[in-house]
């Protein structure tokens, strides 16, 4: 088994159909393909066997994409972080991973220069120039044959976002990644019929998985563009007619601003948000105005994305709707019993999904799991149907005045106040109460901020102590770049 199959059976079977689109360039499955064969047979040329590591640290490109599979297609490890590490994130996942190979940018280039001997990488592949993906395929063989690896042997490792301490390597197995991806495909009902906008970061679980593996999978087309641009992404999907949309719900707030939205989405058939679950009154109002549900699902890098989908049969507003095929998802208690339908308590899943662990870390590994059950480290709950309701995150719960106050539960009421456009739930110290409820909010343009009013709308719906005592206006909440509010962030520039 090897994951870079999913790029040779599109090939085989749509060889002139659109693979890949950026800016004015248009690739076939077949130049695509061949690209990514080329550059795997300059790699084993040079002498990378299966097993080394590859690392990514660049922004969303065609060459990303072609590196990806040439790297898996040798049979290497391909591993991603992100492009927007400080130099000192950067140097220490580089000391964790070590790559022979490292893709990325020009800028970074003089940083490496300070990094320890042991860990610099025998190989640097920039976007441009003598050392670029183009002159490193020149050098290989289209008909490179792509080598068989094991099904539990690691395909990628994905630095997790590192939002509440030290960035970790999850690695993923070829069978971990494929299926997963086949449930995201079987969920979606998605086809060679298909073209995806991708602005989301490629190193994250989300861009990497859910929209690029699963679309190459299916044989559909990808328009990449290196971020998220208001005008361009419009731009990208009336001149391609862009069929499906994945976004966060950040974007899919900033669209809502728009007078002629469902105009300029046209050709959209099919919404996804992702990096946070979508307060319920935004999946009321996108609907109103463009006449499309947002579908949700749940999953994590851990999970090599998908765990549940919130269906296209009965989507349930709220919901990120029931265990996919072959996975299993269970509600416990802190001791790590079973808890009944209805009941409150930690996320765990089991199933084919199911990462490996964590490089380099076989304490935290041992940590993550109850058996072979991962612990999620979400606080939810399953109704009466089987439906997964996302409470929070566990390690977001706010304890004030010995009471457990989960942060969403108030954020989704606030969504439905009209000056309120984000908002975000903390926790800050408290001498009296250990932590105080506050709430960081971003305002509606010609709004502004009443905490008065606020508190008293907030006491016809919530008990007392889940009331926030401090309510702050603020520009923007700060975010990963895959789009997840950073509230780590957000206490740290309150305290200071």
């Amino acid at each position: 088994m090897n994951l870079a199959t999913i790029l040779e059976n599109s090939a085989r079977y749509f060889p002139d159909k659109t693979s890949i689109i950026e800016g004015e360039r248009t690739y076939t499955y077949s130049e695509f393909n061949n690209y990514a064969s080329r550059i795997a047979s300059a790699l084993s040329g040079y002498g990378i066997r299966p097993g080394d590591h590859i690392g990514f640290c660049a922004p969303n490109s065609f060459d990303w994409l072609a590196l990806y599979y040439g790297a898996l297609k040798c049979g290497a490890i391909v591993i991603t972080f992100s492009h927007l590490l400080t130099k000192n994130e950067f140097h220490r996942i580089l000391s964790d991973c070590r790559p022979r190979v490292l893709f990325t940018t020009e800028e970074r280039l003089p940083s490496l220069e300070d990094t320890e001997p042991h860990f610099r990488s025998d190989l640097i592949i920039t976007e441009e120039g003598e050392s670029s993906c183009k002159t490193l395929a020149e050098k290989g063989d289209s008909s490179f044959e792509t080598v068989d690896r094991d099904r539990d042997e690691i395909a990628a490792i994905l630095y997790t976002g590192g939002t509440t301490g030290r960035p970790k390597g999850a690695m993923l197995s070829h069978q971990n990644i494929n299926a997963s991806i086949a449930n995201v495909v079987r969920s979606e009902r998605s086809s060679e019929n298909d073209l995806a906008l991708c602005f989301l970061p490629l190193n994250h679980v989300f861009g990497q998985m859910h929209i690029m593996n699963s679309t190459i999978y299916s044989a559909g087309g990808l328009v990449i563009l290196p971020s998220f641009n208001m005008d361009m992404s419009l731009d990208a999907i009336k001149r391609h007619k862009v069929t499906k949309f994945f976004a966060v719900p950040t974007v899919y707030i900033r669209m809502l601003e728009l007078p002629d939205l469902k105009e300029n989405i046209r050709s959209v058939t099919y919404c996804f948000s992702a990096a946070a679950s979508m307060a319920a009154e935004v999946v009321k109002e996108w609907k109103a105005r463009t006449g499309l549900n947002i579908y949700e699902c749940y999953g994590m890098t851990e999970s090599a994305s998908i765990v549940t989908f919130n269906h296209y049969y009965r989507h349930v507003v709220g919901s990120v709707g029931t265990p996919s095929s072959l996975v299993e998802v269970q509600i416990r208690d802190m001791e790590g019993n079973a808890l009944k339908r209805g009941e409150v308590g930690e996320i765990c899943i089991r199933g084919p999904n199911i990462f490996k662990g964590y490089l380099n870390d076989p304490e935290e590994t041992s940590r993550a799991f109850w058996g072979d059950w991962f612990r999620s480290g979400d606080i939810g709950m399953i109704d009466a149907d089987g439906y997964l309701f996302i409470v929070d995150r566990l390690k977001d719960m706010v304890i004030t005045g010995g009471e457990n106050v989960y942060p969403r539960e108030i954020e989704e009421i606030l969504y439905t106040r009209p000056e309120v456009q984000e908002c975000a739930v903390v926790g800050l110290p408290d001498r009296e109460y250990g932590e105080r409820v506050t709430a960081f909010i971003v305002l509606n343009k010609g709004e502004t901020l009443d905490p008065a009013e606020l508190k008293q709308f907030l006491k016809g719906q919530l008990s007392g102590y889940k009331i926030p005592k401090e309510y702050i206006a603020v520009d923007e909440l700060p975010k990963s770049d895959a789009g997840k509010i950073l509230k780590k962030e957000l206490k740290k520039k309150a305290v200071v």
